[in-house]
This record gives structure tokens, sequence and C-alpha cells, in this order.
């Protein structure tokens, strides 16, 4: 792979220096300098143009004038730039010679939370959904610092371009809070008319670690992650003659305890899985027994075997539970295929290399592995859709003092993302963005000779 030469190179450049160091290695020195320097330079526009992205976040879909800023932005470093991929999604392209292809994805879509931070750029956004409910809009997932450090990264490649050559494909993504938008740029043909890439890599921020960390996870990182709808069906009546009526209230809480044993019981316990039900909605008033029992559930895991079963058991154990207390009709059992996100893989031969130049980047002490976690994120998709090897690391984006303080007996809690009070420090978190992923782009495309 050639991230092993440049490890190496970069690694070496960062020591003292030796006697007979070949020239190669000198080279990956320079440039391990020039990347740098060229974030440093950077740093005060893009902590800018981040700040304007948090003060005017977009729902999924919706990212019109994110994707035209950054669209602009792409221009003019050099890059071919392709608007309405998929949506609102923008692709950009910069060819530089026979090498590798490098996908570089950042995500542009905010959530409907109405920000609580004393942030003086806090977003005031507001915005009506489809059922005609105004919310707050919120980037509380720091998708605002995934397109901060794209535009970054694809600036420094493109000042860099005689060091390299290959083709970059920098892909702003819409909707991935909605699970949606890799795979509507797909589907809109974004290998066949942009080539498919040899590597896709991805940062998202952390919001359990501090600015100045990168953490990364080899093989499963994100779950497979699949939103069941119920609808259970019972015969309403008088609340005070349960005996003339079949109860979809009591059905529905039968089948919440229940459901909870198909982790415990069906699934391995060396696997990993999480049946939640996260909403349950029945009836109108005290005294009426309702007609039906509505619940949403999210199911996750890693493997298609452990998927397979949990989805499998949702449907049995909803069904055979409500017939044994009296339904007269079978519940209705939805799997939302359109909402289906599949698990993250980060290739281990790849996720290995990246964990080097990360180390040579930032020190043995500031990069470390974490344990896989069960969010989602449809980055998958690019993987999987191209069969090219790909990485998500985790980039540390809490304040320090915030950090240290939550660490401290009897000290708040840090708030988690999707947070409405989640906020990154954005100046070390976009400068340590940036160097990391040029850097790793740079251990996967060609060296210029």
């Amino acid at each position: 792979m050639p991230a092993i030469l440049f490890v190496i190179c970069l690694h070496l450049a960062v020591q003292p220096s030796r006697a007979g160091g070949d020239v190669q290695c000198a080279h990956r020195g320079d440039l391990a300098t020039q990347v740098a320097a060229g974030a440093e330079s950077s740093l005060s526009d893009l902590v800018a143009y981040y700040k304007d992205l948090h003060a005017n976040p977009e729902l999924s879909g919706e990212e019109k004038e994110t994707a035209r800023k950054i669209a602009e932005r792409l221009r003019s470093l050099g890059y071919q730039v392709t608007t309405g991929v998929g949506g609102t999604g923008v692709v950009a392209v910069l060819e530089n010679g026979h090498g590798p292809t490098v996908l570089i994805r950042g995500d542009m879509d905010a959530l409907p939370v109405e920000e609580d931070t004393d942030l003086p750029y806090a977003s005031r956004v507001t915005a009506k959904r489809g059922d005609g409910h105004t919310v707050g809009v919120m980037h509380a997932c720091g998708h605002d610092i995934h397109q901060t450090c794209l535009l970054g990264t694809a600036k420094l490649l493109a000042e860099l371009r005689d060091k390299w050559k290959g083709k970059v494909l920098i892909v702003a993504q819409p909707a991935e809070e909605i699970g949606t938008g890799a795979r509507a740029m797909i589907k809109d043909g974004l290998f066949e008319r942009f080539g498919r890439p040899d590597y896709c890599i991805a940062l998202h921020v952390s919001a359990s670690y501090p600015a100045g960390v990168v953490t990364y996870t080899p093989g499963w990182a994100l779950a497979n992650v699949d939103s069941v709808d119920v609808t259970i069906f019972g015969r309403g009546g008088h609340g005070s003659r349960p005996h003339d009526a079949v109860d979809p209230v009591v059905m529905a809480g039968q089948v919440i305890s229940a459901l909870q044993t198909i982790v415990s019981r069906r699934v391995d316990p060396q696997e990993a899985a999480v049946i939640t039900v996260g909403s349950v909605h029945a009836g109108s008033k005290h005294n009426i027994i309702p007609e039906t029992a509505k619940l949403q559930i999210t199911v996750r895991s890693y493997t298609e075997a452990v998927r397979k079963l949990l989805l499998t058991s949702v449907r049995e154990v909803t069904t055979h539970t409500c017939r044994a207390l009296g339904a007269e009709k079978d519940p209705e059992v939805r799997l939302r295929e359109e909402e289906f996100t599949p698990a993250t893989f980060n290739d281990p031969e790849l996720t290995a290399a990246a964990a080097e130049v990360f180390k040579a980047v930032l020190g043995e002490e500031a990069v470390f592995p974490q344990d896989a976690v069960m969010g989602g994120e449809d980055f998958s998709e690019y993987s999987r859709a191209s069969g090219a090897p790909s990485l998500m690391f985790w980039l540390g984006s809490v304040p320090q003092q915030r950090y240290e303080a939550s660490q401290r007996p009897g000290g708040a809690p840090l708030p988690s993302a999707h947070s409405s009070k989640y906020y990154p420090d954005p100046q070390p978190t976009i400068e340590i963005g940036v160097k990391c992923m040029t850097s790793l782009a740079l251990s996967l495309l060609r060296p210029a000779t």
C-alpha cells in the first residue's frame, strides 16, 4: 500500500536527522513541513468559514447555500466542480497525472435542534418542517467542521499538486442525518461520472475527546441502522370495561418488554446488537381504550447475520406476543428500507497505515484506538458501492477546559453529538483535521517523481 512508504518517510522526517537518509524521505520530510505551514496559514480564513457555516445551518436535503459556498471556493482552487449531484451534493475533481483516485467526503447537513450555547456565532436559524412545525436548526453533529476540514484539505492538495500524482474526488454530501445522501449521489452516477476511487476517507468530530486528539477503530466502527414501524391492532372500548375490548396499550407494553429478550436471549453474547423503542403513541383520553398503538424502533448491528436475526425476531416476537394477548389482527411490522444505513467497516491495513501517519503528525500520545460505536453513518455506502477500502477516523473537538472539568469528580458530563449544548473548539480542531486529512490523502496518492 502506498501509505506504508510515506509513513516511514514522514516518521523519519520528524526524528533527529541521520547520516545517509535517502532523498525520497528527505523530500517527504519537506512535504510534511509544507502541510503544517499550509494548514497554519489558512487557519484564520477557515475558522471564519466555519463560523459562517455554524451560524447558517441547513437541514437535510436543503443544503443549497452550504453547497454554493463550498462549490465557489473549490472552483477558485482549480477544481472541476459539479453541483446538484444526488440533490444538493457537490463533487470537485482535481486530476494530476497517473496515480490512485482518493475520495474525500464531508457531509453538509444540520439537525432540527434549537441551539443552546452562548457562542457569539450560535445559530438562530429556524425552518418549517413538512408537517408544518417550525424547528430550530443547528450543526449539533459537527458537519460544519467536516466541511471546513474538507475545504482546507482540498486547498492544500491543490497547492501541493507538484508533490503528488493521481486524482482527488472532493465530495460535499447532503442528507447524512437521514441516511440518504450518499446513496443518492451514488445513484446519480457518482462513480460513472467522476471515476471509481481506490480509497475512500472521511473524518468525524468526536464529542468525547478534547481537540488535539485523533482516534481510530480498525474493522467494524459504526453500526447497521434499521428503522422499524409497528402498528398494533386492538379493539377499542370504555376504560371501565376492559373485558369488552382488546387493549393495544397493554399489548404494546408486553411487546416492548419482550423485544428486550431478543438481544439477551437470541443473539450470541459476543456479538453487538441494540433494539430500542424510541417512540410509543396510543390513545387520546384517560377513559378510552384505543383501537391501535404505534411503536418506532431502531435496530442496530454490525454483521449481516446479526442484522437478519434481529429484524426477523422483531417481527416474530411482536406478532406472537399480540396473538397471545388476544389480538384479532396481526400487527403491521414495516421495515423502513429507504432509511437503512449500512455498517461502516474500516479497512484494517488502511487504518493501521493511517494511524502511523497521524502519529507522525501529532505524536504518539495524541493518537490511539477507540472502541466501535453503535451510531450510524452513510459514509459506508461509498466503499460498499465501489469496493474500495475506506476509513473514517475521529477528530477530538471538545475545548480542553470543558473536557478537563468533565473528568473531575462531580464534573458536568460532556454534551454528546446531537445535543443542543455541543460545540467544538474551532481553531485546534480544524487545524488538526486539515493536517491529518491532507497527510493521509498524500500518503495514498503517488509521490511525484
